[in-house]
């Protein structure tokens, strides 16, 4: 049977690897040998287990949206993430790599943020673990998400401008790396998403997993079957979208779909449609496709989302959509700000912008009345106020 997942070098299909300069090999090989001995460990998942419940609020409900699934002429369910603590799933992610931390001797945690969710949840997970924490964002988005740089600092991280090349994701994610090749004994690095070398793709991916998990069990309650016929999720670099399909990658019966930030549109170079434009290349320390010029040099990209303008994908969704298991569409800034709107006006829930590109997929897409549809709402709009106003 052909699977999705990843494999034992660390690739999916002809996707990911662990391209890292000489200095952080042994810290990625450290981390290669000790995650799944650490993931699988019982006290590991005892406590995971039970901060997601107790701290972060899991499981997040599968509500199904009424109003939403009759203008779309299906059944529409919308897994909640925007519930957890701290708005997003990313305290999922953050949750797991401290515990993973601790357990390897790190004292210093560092990370790199765009939108500032995973900022956010670092921050916090530092806080309960009573660790250091760095934090890399470009200063562009510093601008952008002044809230949640406000509520890191509250938290006690140290928050970083990053002033090179755009001042975006990209370039808080080279200032993070390179501070992690200077600090390779006491430092981890929580990578936000299935991005980065190998293991970090497919630990995101794992750690995220109990989005599908929960769906699974949920679906069975709600619908007497555990599998959903669209799976629906953003992709920037790609951890809620992993989540969500994780444990239905290899269930042919389940139709992934992966919305991906159209930015100004495919055509106008303003844009972070990266399965659309992307072709072969590295980026930080994976193969996956890249929004490139002819000389291989990295574009910059755009989104009116911080969260989704990378110009890299996860190597696992790069293998999906390369493989045709996923369908991808590229959602631009005004489908989503007003997708953001139809589900406010419509079901009382405000999306952030990330997870408004999901829901601009829906009509994209033509649903047969009987289709149980699963679309996660990967975090809560609060942060993106300002943006939904201008």
């Amino acid at each position: 049977m052909k699977s999705y997942q990843v494999d034992k070098d660390g690739y999916y299909g002809e996707f990911g690897g662990a391209y890292i300069p000489e200095i952080l090999h042994k810290c990625v090989e450290e981390l290669t040998n000790t995650y799944l001995t650490v993931l699988n460990d019982e006290s590991f998942k005892q406590e995971f287990d039970q901060l997601l419940r107790d701290y972060v609020g899991r499981p997040s409900p599968l509500y199904l949206a009424r109003r939403l699934s009759e203008k779309y002429g299906c059944k529409i369910y919308l897994k909640r993430e925007d519930l957890n603590h701290t708005g997003a799933h990313k305290i999922n992610n953050t949750i797991g790599q401290i515990l993973l931390a601790r357990r390897m001797g790190k004292t210093r945690i560092i990370a790199e943020t765009g939108a500032g969710q995973h900022g956010v949840a670092t921050a916090t997970v530092c806080a309960l673990m009573n660790m250091e924490c760095i934090v890399y964002m470009g200063k562009t988005d510093v601008e952008r998400q002044h809230v949640n740089v406000e509520k890191m600092k509250m938290l006690g991280a140290t928050v970083i401008p990053v002033t090179s090349g755009n001042m975006t994701l990209k370039d808080a994610t080279n200032e993070a790396i390179r501070d992690w090749c200077c600090h390779p004994a006491d430092t981890y690095y929580i990578i936000g998403s299935t991005v980065g070398p190998h293991p970090y793709p497919d630990m995101v991916a794992r750690l995220q997993s109990v989005i599908s998990e929960e769906i699974k069990k949920q679906l069975k309650e709600k619908e007497g079957r555990d599998c959903p016929d669209y799976l629906i999720a953003c992709v920037g670099g790609g951890s809620n979208a992993a989540g969500t399909i994780y444990h239905y990658l290899d269930d042919e019966r389940v139709r992934i779909v992966l919305a991906e930030a159209g930015g100004k549109g495919i055509e106008t170079g303003q844009t972070a449609a990266t399965i659309q434009l992307g072709k072969m290349g590295i980026i930080h320390g994976a193969r996956t496709f890249v929004i490139q010029n002819e000389d291989g040099q990295i574009e910059e990209p755009y989104s009116i989302s911080a969260g989704l303008d990378y110009p890299g994908i996860g190597p696992i969704h790069a293998n999906l959509a390369s493989q045709h298991r996923a369908t991808v569409v590229a959602i631009n800034d005004d489908e989503a700000i007003e997708a953001a709107y139809e589900l406010t006006k419509l079901e009382g829930i405000i999306p952030a912008l990330e997870s408004a590109h999901a829901l601009g997929a829906l009509k994209k897409i033509k649903f047969k009345p009987e289709d149980v549809v699963v679309l996660t709402v990967s975090g809560r709009g609060d942060k993106d106020i300002e943006t939904y106003l201008a």
